[in-house]
């Protein structure tokens, strides 16, 4: 397999002096394309801040982070909004959807970002995702009157839109029911086997952990196992 990420000794101190937070603490990290794996630990062991260093929101107070061979620990912030909109979808526990946004206005948003304007193309891969996602009878409807199970499919969905070759997915069945959850665990797995996207999903739920194929446990900063 070829490798997609390697973080090395990631450090993140949030305050300085005697008031400093120490939340990572060398961390080092790597996955490979195609990979699906779950990150584990509890809630203070850095599982949310690393993720949002992995997704290019927020730079390590010391380290290295490459993704596809670029630096991204070097890269300005106009360079990193744009590789974070080309190589890297997000689905958070709250789905942030905008209320006044039809599903599919929701799913074509980061295309529409990035091009300006929503093209018929964008559209139609739009439509393509929320059938795939079971939501072809919701595609027009306000995303305000979704279920939660349908709202969290519409984030996968945007998540996907403009192909990304990493999916980052902060607790994302953790306000849903069981079967609400394991039907988005379903849509994820099918979509890494089908077009190898590759998802790093924070989860204290050990059945969601379990379809992941790769466990990484961090605890206090650090990847325990």
């Amino acid at each position: 397999m070829k490798t997609l990420l390697e973080a090395r000794e990631l450090v993140k101190t949030f305050g300085v002096g005697e008031a400093a937070t120490h939340v990572l603490r060398g961390l080092s990290l790597t996955l490979e394309a195609g990979e699906m794996a779950a990150l584990l630990g509890p809630s203070g062991s850095g599982k949310s801040t690393l993720l949002t260093i992995l997704g290019t929101l927020m730079k390590p107070t010391s380290g290295s982070l490459r993704m596809l061979r670029q630096d991204l620990v070097a890269a300005d912030d106009a360079a990193l909004t744009e590789f974070r909109n080309r190589h890297i979808g997000f689905v958070f526990q709250f789905h942030n959807l905008l209320p006044d946004f039809t599903a599919l206005e929701n799913v074509i948003f980061p295309t529409a970002v990035r091009e300006g304007r929503e093209t018929p193309e964008a559209r139609a891969r739009g439509r393509d995702l929320l059938v795939r996602m079971g939501l072809e009878s919701r595609i027009d409807f306000p995303s305000a009157k979704l279920s939660g199970g349908q709202k969290q499919r519409v984030a996968v969905a945007r998540a996907l839109m403009n192909t990304p070759e990493l999916v980052l997915a902060d607790e994302p069945t953790g306000n849903l029911d069981r079967a609400s959850a394991m039907q988005v665990m379903d849509l994820i797995g099918e979509i890494n086997q089908d077009q190898g996207t590759t998802f790093l999903i924070s989860t204290h739920d050990e059945k969601i952990a379990a379809r992941c194929r790769r466990q990484i446990v961090v605890g206090d900063g650090l990847v325990t196992g």
